[in-house]
């Protein structure tokens, strides 16, 4: 019993530090954006245009990544396009010209969306089918996204720029490649006896992956979340800014307050996970997100904004994780269906901070933020969808 707690220990703990390290660069990027804009004098749009091929990025990850692994075997995968992110950070911190920082922050997604997809599977393919795993893999991201613009806003008050995060990271994302490097990823991968081998065979042949209405309907509302909370991570910052209501140390720490309750709410969802249904969950979830992203952008009262968006973290925080988790039986083992699931959601973070910036241009950015409405509703609508089609299926 205690040599399998250490070899999980051995696997899970690198991929929490990744994650952790992963948080705080994601939300980096929202966090700096508005002295990328201005130092090099950027365009809503072209901005919009970074966060999306840094999506794009992401999305690819899911086809690089099975491709190289097969070649390469996992560790050296893992190890070459996790250190994409602490190479890539450094150049955009030298502010290149904007076709270079495209493309950089095209590869800084493919290290981003490897991370994810190792972590994610090494913990589902560990967690015996328990979500409460992955939901701390994925605290551990909101505990980094949390530090992140604190430290930025910290820095730049005291005076050091808004490099010097960018440095910070550069080191801590090295770190990471260092404890992908140290980890027996084979062991990572299970062994099943005959009868597991057996079952397992018979579930692929009755129904794959890409037959399962739950792998689409969850995949459809990860791809509106992720469109939703990429808008959040990137723009949200230069959008409380330029309500001019609050000052920009505010602006920024008020997006780490929503990580505080991601935390908080990732802590309570990997207990909850334990008792009440995950799809369940979900659609609590869903609608309580759509709540009070409404209230969000109805208002430009700093107490209820303050409010609104403690409560949009608090209940951002299990969607991801526990849609994962609700799909997990669906793709455990297959890293294919894993990056096909991962693939699908990440193009709602492609697309939507792209439409974001281009109606921001013409509308203004007040208007283009109104837009994230529909990425709530459908979220809603998706989980109702996955209750009715939970219960009639054997993936629950």
């Amino acid at each position: 019993m205690n040599s399998t707690i250490n070899a999980k220990l051995k696997l899970f703990l690198p991929c929490y530090f990744a994650f952790f390290v992963n948080g705080a660069m994601v939300l980096a990027v929202g966090a700096v954006l508005p002295y990328i804009i201005q130092e090099a004098g950027l365009s809503y749009g072209l901005a919009g245009g970074l966060l999306s091929t840094f999506a794009i990025g992401n999305l690819l990850a899911s086809f690089v990544n099975p491709l190289m692994a097969a070649k390469l075997g996992r560790k050296a995968t893992i190890v070459l396009l996790s250190s994409l992110i602490p190479i890539t950070w450094f150049v955009i911190s030298l502010l290149p010209s904007v076709m270079v920082m495209y493309v950089l922050f095209i590869l800084m997604g493919i290290g981003r969306g490897s991370v994810s997809i190792i972590n994610n599977a090494v913990v589902n393919d560990n967690s015996d089918g328990k979500p409460a795993a992955l939901n701390f893999l994925h605290m551990s991201f909101a505990v980094g996204a949390f530090v992140s613009p604190f430290l930025t806003s910290a820095f730049i008050s005291l005076g050091f720029g808004w490099r010097i995060i960018i440095y910070i990271i550069v080191i801590a994302t090295s770190l990471s490649c260092v404890g992908y490097a140290s980890m027996n990823l084979n062991a990572a991968r299970p062994q099943k006896t005959d009868a597991q081998l057996k079952e397992h065979r018979q579930d692929k042949q009755h129904k794959p992956f890409y037959k399962s209405a739950i792998f689409y309907i969850m995949g459809l509302l990860l791809f509106l979340y992720l469109g939703l909370e990429n808008c959040v991570n990137g723009w949200f910052v230069t959008y409380f800014k330029s309500m001019e209501i609050m000052s920009d140390a505010y602006a920024t720490n008020l997006v780490s307050i929503t990580w505080i309750m991601v935390m908080l709410g990732r802590l309570l969802t990997a207990k909850l996970s334990q008792k009440v249904d995950k799809n369940k969950l979900i659609m609590v979830y869903c609608i309580a997100t759509a709540f009070f992203f409404v209230l969000l952008v109805v208002t430009s009262n700093l107490i209820v904004i303050t409010i609104a968006i403690t409560g949009l973290g608090f209940f951002f925080a299990g969607i991801y994780p526990t849609s994962i988790s609700s799909v997990g039986a669906v793709v455990k083992g297959d890293d294919t269906g894993m990056s096909m699931f991962l693939a699908m959601a990440a193009l709602g973070g492609i697309i939507t901070p792209q439409i974001v910036g281009i109606v921001a241009d013409g509308a203004g950015l007040v208007a283009a933020i109104l837009l994230l409405s529909i990425n709530a509703a459908g979220m809603f609508a998706l989980s109702c969808i996955n209750i009715k089609i939970a219960k009639k299926s054997k993936v629950v």
